[in-house]
């Protein structure tokens, strides 16, 4: 069996540290947004946009040659990834559990760009819970038909919660706010392949 193969499908945080100390050629690809990743990540990982992955999953998976583990904010999004991956025919995929908030909550090492922005999880928090609010006050004190508003927000929660997705959230990661600093899938995917032959780690 491939040495790959040895890391568990989810790791927590201090197992994924001890992991890139001893296993250069662990990749670590955080698929939050690139405004999320430029307010902070973890040194050495490659911000490949969750919504860019199935456009370039197969060209992903062919410069990932060793184990890959996928990060985002709690984890939600990694798992997400994780399958639009394993489309592709990777089976070396794993999983920080908990995502950069585990990570910072064990006193792990995050670098930080000099603009701080909300994570996408909180957008959507922010953004439904004002749609429920303004829906539930409409209906009250305008007209009952606004009321609605909050029903179909609670309606797409639930679904969200179901199917462990985020239409919302999708929509959200395409504004500008959430691109922030330019991501060139391209010059992501040729360093990856570079480091093929050069496992060696960079922030």
């Amino acid at each position: 069996m491939s040495e790959a193969f040895t890391l568990p499908p989810v790791m927590d945080a201090e197992l994924v540290a001890a992991t890139l100390q001893t296993r250069p050629e662990v990749r670590l690809i955080d698929v939050r947004t690139p405004a999320e990743f430029e307010s902070a990540h973890i040194p050495g990982s490659y911000n490949v946009p969750l919504d860019t992955l199935a456009e370039h999953r197969r060209d992903i998976g062919g410069a990932l040659a060793g184990p890959a583990v996928l990060v985002c904010r709690s984890g939600s999004r990694a798992r997400q990834a994780e399958a639009v991956l394993r489309q592709s025919g990777m089976s070396h995929l794993h999983v920080l559990d908990g995502g950069i908030v585990a990570w910072q909550a064990r006193g792990k090492e995050l670098k930080h760009g000099s603009q701080q922005k909300w994570g996408l999880e909180r957008q959507v928090r922010g953004v439904a819970g004002t749609l429920v609010f303004a829906g539930a006050v409409g209906g009250l004190l305008v007209h009952p038909l606004i009321g609605v508003l909050a029903v179909g927000v609670g309606a797409g929660l639930a679904f969200s919660a179901v199917t462990d997705s985020c239409a919302m959230g999708t929509l959200l990661s395409k504004l500008p706010y959430n691109r922030g600093a330019t991501c060139d899938i391209n010059e992501i995917i040729g360093r990856l392949q570079a480091e093929q032959t050069a496992p060696s780690r960079t922030a």
